[in-house]
C-alpha cells in the first residue's frame, strides 16, 4: 500500500485510511448496539454550541 494524495485523503497512507475505517466502522456497531439513551440531534448540538461558547468565553489561564 502506498502514499495517499493529501487533496485527495487526510490520511498519509492507505494502511491509516484502512486502519481508521476499520476504528469507525466499530464505533458504529456499537453505538447500534448501545442500550444507552437516545440524545436527539438538536439536543446534541445545542450542548456542542454552549461547550464550544463557554470555550470562547474562558479566560486564558496565566499558569496559577
Amino acid at each position: 500500500m502506498g502514499k495517499l494524495d493529501p487533496i485527495v485523503s487526510e490520511f498519509a497512507t492507505e494502511e491509516e485510511a484502512a486502519a481508521y475505517d476499520v476504528w469507525f466502522r466499530v464505533q458504529v456497531e456499537e453505538g447500534l448496539r448501545s442500550k444507552g439513551p437516545f440524545i436527539p440531534h438538536e439536543e446534541v448540538m445545542k450542548r456542542a454550541r454552549g461547550i464550544v461558547r463557554n470555550a470562547k468565553n474562558a479566560k486564558p489561564s496565566l499558569g496559577s
